[in-house]
């Protein structure tokens, strides 16, 4: 038998979190549940939707220009635009928060701790990327451009399947997953900064630099007034929108200037576990994440999730080269790739797995994190236009995926889940540690 004693002198992949940073992921995780929730509400109203008889008021509703004057300022977006490039701002800037707070209080401050997430989210972006253009260099090249579509994964849909399956899996799995997620995000917005923008005018983006200051100014110094607050936030959204950036870059810078420990510790207290609980990082990212999670991404949801089933051939979808794509690269890429470069990076660095988690473990979190939704839908639209020929069959291939991702996930989770549930059930009967259950010493009472 293999000795597992773990090596005291070799670092920890998985390793327990502070208290603070355990009660800071317990909030995410039941918040994010709640948002999975609404998020998969909105997605399955938009398929009803799309394919019933009123799929003509769907489609007008998502056209619709509420400010058609507003071509000057580059407003002129219809409901679906401001759904994707409006309302995912907020989304944005919880993750800039969420990021900020990972990287000076978090997990991530440590770089031995931060390698392992960092090295599996590229290794999670690398192979579905590589899938995808594999897949589509071989039948002809058409569609190269969403070479992207499959590399993000959807924090609030993966953390919900993980909230339903989880009861007993320890805490360092879940740290992970939403660590992960977090680090994911990055790289998706530095993929949508760099690789879609389109006509780039770098005049409005210089401007958005003053807004921005303010804002930073502002919360640096503890001025939280939303009535100052927003419409800086609002200004600088609207610029970096008019430089052709991407707009939901702007909630991501907008959130990496809030200050995320309290003045205490940034007069010079060094920060234990998640020390950020304090600051008003962590304050705002209370107040917007219900915003984000409950309304902003259920209603892009909406807007982005309508595939039209109804008269298509099937066949044809299921064999389009861009549906075959995504989906491998959501199935196998994320899974190979999480998996892969976590295992490679046990092996050549002699850091090991800590002694409660198993690779079986990691295979259900690398699988569950092939579960992409709002990332991989906006980067869809960016790539090939919402409404256009391929819309559809990128949501399809999305869905799909995600399905599939999550289907392979859960009964891996469940059955480790299970293991972890009668570990629990022997400690709590030994609970005198002499390694008889307690029943059996008091004569079998229940």
């Amino acid at each position: 038998m293999t000795d597992r004693t773990p090596q005291p002198d070799r670092p920890r992949l998985f390793s327990r979190s502070s208290w603070p940073e355990a009660r800071h992921l317990a909030d995410v995780l039941r918040t994010e549940t709640v948002g999975g929730a609404l998020l998969l509400v909105g997605a399955v109203l938009a398929l009803i939707w799309a394919n019933s008889p009123w799929v003509d008021s769907y489609t007008r509703l998502g056209h619709w220009v509420p400010w058609p004057g507003g071509t000057r300022w580059h407003l002129d977006l219809d409901l679906a635009s401001w759904a994707a490039d409006g309302l995912l701002a907020i989304f944005f800037f919880v993750v800039g928060l969420e990021l900020k707070r990972e990287f000076v209080a978090g997990e991530l401050r440590h770089p031995r701790r931060a390698a392992l997430p960092v090295v599996a989210a590229l290794g999670g972006m690398l192979l579905p990327a590589l899938i995808y253009a594999a897949v589509v260099l071989t039948t002809g090249g058409q569609g190269l451009r969403g070479w992207a579509i499959p590399t993000a994964t959807d924090i609030a849909f993966a953390l919900a399947v993980l909230a339903v399956v989880n009861s007993h899996l320890p805490q360092g799995l879940r740290a992970f997953l939403l660590t992960l997620a977090v680090v994911d995000d990055l790289f998706a917005i530095t993929i949508i900064a760099v690789f879609y923008t389109a006509n780039f005018d770098p005049v409005p983006l210089l401007a958005a630099l003053a807004p921005i200051g303010l804002f930073a100014l502002l919360v640096q110094r503890g001025r939280t007034r939303w009535w100052v607050l927003i419409p800086l936030a609002t200004a600088a959204w609207a610029l970096v929108h008019a430089s052709g950036v991407h707009a939901t870059v702007a909630g991501v810078l907008l959130g990496f200037t809030v200050p995320v420990l309290a003045g205490r510790q940034r007069a010079g207290t060094a920060p234990t576990g998640s020390g950020g609980a304090g600051g008003l990082a962590a304050h705002l990212e209370h107040r917007w994440r219900p915003v984000s999670a409950g309304f902003a991404v259920p209603i892009f949801a909406l807007f982005a999730a309508g595939v039209r089933l109804r008269g298509t051939d099937l066949g044809a979808l299921v064999t389009d080269p861009v549906v075959i794509a995504i989906a491998a690269g959501l199935v196998f890429g994320k899974s190979i790739g999480i998996f892969g470069s976590t295992f490679l990076l046990a092996r050549f660095t002699r850091a090991e797995l800590d002694e409660d988690i198993s690779w079986a473990d990691l295979l259900g979190i690398a699988l569950l994190a092939g579960v992409g939704f709002t990332v991989a839908l906006l980067i869809g639209d960016l790539a090939f236009g919402a409404g256009s020929t391929a819309d559809d069959r990128v949501k399809a291939a999305v869905l799909v995926g995600s399905m599939i991702s999550a289907g392979l996930a859960a009964p891996v989770l469940i059955r480790r889940n299970a293991v972890y549930r009668r570990v629990a059930q022997r400690e709590r009967l030994d609970a005198d540690g002499d390694g008889v259950p307690d029943i059996y010493q008091r004569g079998g009472d229940s």
